[in-house]
């Protein structure tokens, strides 16, 4: 070292010492996850029709006080969410068009205050279908979610798979690029009060909210400490993920106590966005991509993870891989690199089953109809909440690339495989 960098080092040692100590410091924080997002607050209510738009404002004045609370407490809130009772229930005694016109004027009013809308399912039992040609006229004509049940305690609705199957093929024909088939999920066993559309639903009084996450870019800062070993994985997220999950419910409880809403429980399943990745974080743990060997234990281990969590939980608790909504999954599905049999099988150790499945457009309802059949099957054999949200395009073959659009920025769009 020179006489001159000696005198310059012991002239500005206290501001190296402060520079290194910052640097350290800057390091440090590099090993802290960043925090999840909060994904959706969902109030759940039972509207009349008469009285609904005072009931929407008084629901939108405790999640807008939620929303507040929580980013208050260091978490960003992305969307707050209302989900009705079952739409059947409340358009009984009206005709088609007064009923359509009901859900413009609820739509219109989503729009204008900024939350999203869900109706619930069209058919909670196999024999009643009367509501499912109205179900995908409301799906054509607004932004509402809504789904069917197509398993649960009594069994596989095989009735409610056909319905299923017709609608998305209706929606195809019938919306701009089929994107509306994106408001639309065939649910089985997705419990009360799941915080995530399009399955969300209740059918009780209402006056209850919960909260879902989003938490890609999460798992993956926590699988960067783990070194691919699984139990450190397994060990890491799930404490972790338990810190934010005390957070959260303190919060939320409060809510409770100031707003007189109950609260129902927290759906820590990570779900992606296109900065947020998923499927980044699986291929942080495996060292290789997606849908090669190691995804289904990376599955079974945030899943595990997300279910060992010391708070009341809601919803699915597991993990959703959407391949339209996250662009590590939308890059190996184009590639070819999983396909939907990868998918159900990774749904026999997660969750949320078939997420946003793009399908070429000559898809026919009876391809559907297996699709969903096994979704249900599955779904029946672990009574465990799986749904199939399926996507087809609209005059697109295998090999062609998809031109969706969502209305949602970054939402990728993936070359199209061919069917089994």
């Amino acid at each position: 070292m020179t006489k001159r960098l000696i005198k310059f080092v012991a002239f500005r040692g206290p501001f190296i010492l402060i520079l290194l100590v910052g640097c350290a410091a800057t390091l440090l924080a590099s090993d802290v996850p960043r925090k999840p997002k909060v994904r959706a607050i969902t109030a759940f209510i039972s509207i009349d029709r008469s009285t609904y738009a005072g009931q929407i404002q008084d629901t939108l004045a405790m999640l807008r006080k939620a929303k507040s609370a929580f980013e208050k407490g260091g978490y960003e809130v992305q969307t707050i969410r209302i989900t009705t009772q079952p739409f059947p229930q409340y358009t009984r005694g009206i005709t088609k068009a007064e009923a359509l016109e009901f859900f413009k004027k609820l739509d219109d009013l989503s729009k204008k205050e900024s939350f999203l809308a869900n109706v619930g399912p069209a058919m909670l039992n196999d024999q009643d279908d009367s509501a499912v040609d109205l179900l995908a006229d409301i799906l054509v004509t607004t932004d509402i979610n809504t789904s069917l049940v197509i398993a649960a305690d009594d069994g596989i609705h095989w009735n409610a798979i056909r319905a299923a199957a017709k609608t998305i093929k209706y929606v195809e024909d019938h919306s701009a690029n089929g994107a509306r088939n994106f408001d639309f999920a065939a649910a089985a066993f997705v419990p009360p009060y799941t915080p995530f559309f399009p399955a969300s639903n209740h059918n009780g009084h209402g006056h209850q909210f919960s909260v879902g996450l989003e938490a890609g870019a999460f798992v993956a800062d926590v699988f960067t400490g783990s070194h691919g070993d699984p139990r450190m994985a397994r060990e890491l997220l799930s404490r972790k993920l338990a810190e934010n999950a005390r957070s959260l419910e303190a919060i939320a409880l409060q809510v409770e106590k100031d707003s007189g809403w109950s609260y129902m429980g927290l759906d820590a399943t990570p779900a992606p966005g296109p900065d947020s990745s998923i499927g980044a974080a699986i291929q942080q743990f495996t060292g290789t991509k997606f849908g090669f060997s190691g995804t289904l234990t990376a599955a079974a281990i945030i899943t595990d993870a997300v279910r060992s969590i010391p708070v009341k939980r809601v919803g699915y608790s597991g993990l959703m891989l959407p391949p339209l909504e996250d662009p590590v999954l939308a890059q190996g599905w184009s590639e070819r690199n999983y396909n939907i049999d990868s998918l159900v099988a990774y749904s026999a150790v997660c969750g949320a089953g078939l997420d946003t499945i793009p399908l070429p457009g000559d898809v026919s309802q009876q391809q559907l109809e297996r699709i969903i059949g096994d979704v249900a099957s599955l779904a029946l054999k672990w009574h465990k909440p799986l749904a199939a949200r399926l996507i087809p395009a609209p005059r697109k073959k295998a090999g062609e690339r998809t031109d969706f659009n969502f209305g949602i920025p970054g939402f990728p769009n993936v070359i199209l495989q061919p069917l089994l």
